[in-house]
């Protein structure tokens, strides 16, 4: 088999992307201007702008993370009365979300470590452009939700067109990220094979069966080792 003898595509948030400082980050900068521009702000905490975006997601799960987070942001600038202005805080939050925005310490050596045998994609449900979060030039391909079309994940349509980009059959891409339902039971059920990247070293969800679970991206390049088709 000439070439990367596999692909190996990643989820981005919460697995090569450090997200929750940033939107942390992002959050506080937000609260900070909304009680400059108003008194009322006073009475609004971190935790109440944390809890809007759980309020809002359920019914808008399936939307792009932009739309989800501007909903979440308008309830909480209505907190303070400042909902007409949700595209300045919009913009605020986003700029320094992204700026904030950093690659978990594995992530490049783990990227280094693995291009010489493999090919690398980047395939995402969020907002998180690789130029934007430290990854620039990493990949061979990348691929994000609703754009050209494509449906979140777990849609099977969302892993059709990761192997697509790949250009090899889908028992040779291998999924890597650190949801169960989307990363591991949805890219499985696709026909990939799947790496559930479990950082916390949670205890493995009832019926999960990963074809590898790894706390960290140094581990990657082993385990991949072991996952080689015997045919490759």
């Amino acid at each position: 088999m000439s070439g990367p003898r596999r692909a190996v595509v990643f989820d981005a948030d919460e697995t090569l992307v450090d997200l929750r400082p940033a939107v942390t980050g992002a959050l506080a900068a937000v609260l900070e201007e909304m009680r400059r521009w108003t008194p009322a702000a006073a009475e609004v905490s971190l935790a109440d702008l944390e809890a809007d975006w759980g309020a809002v997601f359920g019914a808008l799960s399936a939307a792009p993370v932009q739309e989800i987070r501007r909903a979440a942001l308008a309830r909480s600038l209505a907190r303070a009365g400042l909902d007409a202005h949700l595209d300045e805080f919009a913009a605020l939050f986003f700029a320094r979300r992204f700026a904030l925005t950093r690659p978990f310490p594995d992530a490049l050596p783990a990227l280094a470590a693995l291009r010489p045998r493999h090919l690398l994609g980047f395939a995402t449900n969020g907002n998180s452009r690789a130029e934007r979060c430290g990854l620039a030039g990493e990949f061979t391909f990348e691929l994000y939700a609703h754009e050209n079309g494509l449906p979140k994940k777990p849609a099977p349509e969302f892993y059709a067109a990761v192997v697509a980009a790949a250009g090899i059959a889908a028992e040779h891409v291998v999924y890597v990220g650190d949801s169960p339902e989307h990363d591991v039971v949805a890219a499985q059920r696709a026909g990939l094979r799947a790496v559930w990247l479990n950082r916390g070293r949670l205890p493995r969800p009832p019926g999960l069966t990963p074809d590898a679970e790894v706390s960290t991206l140094a581990e990657l390049p082993d385990v991949l080792g072991r996952l080689e088709p015997a045919t490759a």
